[in-house]
């Protein structure tokens, strides 16, 4: 696995809740907040994304926009409304379906795990708004097309179909807001941390062999760098020191296991690291505020 791929994995929990919707006249709802992250795709026509932190935006067809934290927002056909002004929207599998609407839309919101949250998702924006700009992020565009016929056209399978391609339409956002942000603001964050030989390289040793005993000298090694020199990189582009990171990373993906399996433990905790279950543990309550087995309790079904 690569690492954004990690990080996708490590904080979602389950599949993309959505609806479809298709909207003429007069018309504007209110989404959030929720402990999740909302999305919305214009699949034809126009609309307007309402916040209470800045100005209206303009939303058009192939527009995607992704709001990381559950931040209230809202969507209207004009703009001179406020998010406070505007109806909560329905909580429905299928909201109505006007044979004369101008405006289609799916919207609807990933479900996250808040505690698990990676620094990357953490340092999002409250909104992340892509433009469906001819040329730019073929992935997405194609993405978003095929989420489009499957809403417009109503073909069979559409109702398997569109959850799977939520899935990919997370991905291929991350990856056009990244390229985006490091051409806006290059060689910083973790735009940079991606791709930058040495941090990436780093990270992906952490990510793929979590149990093994990394120090910082090791890491500096396998990048061919001084132990300063490489410290002072990583946690410049990263934000944390590598062993912050590492125990970090090292704990999320115990919580997963915990999560999703039904390893013991001990298991899990030699899986990531941890010598003994009791350092785990005691690591885990400090990042998590739980006892391992109370989180495993709470996350299960």
């Amino acid at each position: 696995m690569d690492v954004l791929t990690d990080v996708i994995a490590t904080m979602r929990v389950g599949r993309a809740k959505f609806t479809r919707s298709r909207w003429a006249g007069s018309w504007g709802h209110r989404f959030g907040p929720y402990p999740g992250a909302g999305f919305h795709v214009v699949v034809r026509g126009s609309c307007w994304l309402i916040t209470r932190s800045s100005a209206p935006v303009r939303l058009d067809a192939g527009d995607v926009v992704f709001l990381p934290h559950g931040a209230e927002h809202g969507l209207s056909d004009h703009p001179d409304r406020t998010v406070a002004e505007l109806p909560p929207a329905r909580d429905e599998d299928h909201a109505p379906d006007d044979p004369d609407a101008h405006t289609h839309l799916v919207c609807g919101a990933y479900r996250l795990d808040r505690g698990q949250a990676h620094p990357f998702l953490r340092a999002l924006p409250e909104v992340v708004h892509l433009r469906a700009r001819p040329g730019r992020h073929p992935a997405l565009r194609a993405a978003v097309d095929l989420i489009g016929a499957d809403v417009v056209e109503r073909e069979p399978g559409a109702g398997a179909a569109l959850p799977a391609l939520l899935d990919l339409l997370l991905v291929y956002l991350l990856r056009a807001w990244l390229e985006e942000e490091s051409l806006r603001v290059p060689g910083a964050g973790w735009c940079a941390a991606f791709t930058d030989p040495v941090v990436a390289t780093a990270l992906r040793h952490m990510h793929r062999t979590p149990a093994h005993g990394w120090t910082v000298g090791e890491l500096a090694e396998r990048v061919d760098m001084s132990r300063t020199a490489f410290a002072r990189r990583f946690t410049t582009l990263v934000g944390q020191s590598p062993i912050a990171y590492l125990t970090w990373w090292r704990l999320s993906a115990g919580a997963r296991m915990l999560r999703d399996g039904d390893e013991t433990l001990a298991a899990v905790a030699r899986q990531v690291g941890y010598t003994s279950e009791f350092a785990f543990a005691a690591a885990f309550k400090r990042e998590f505020g739980a006892a391992p087995g109370r989180f495993r309790r709470a996350s299960g079904p």
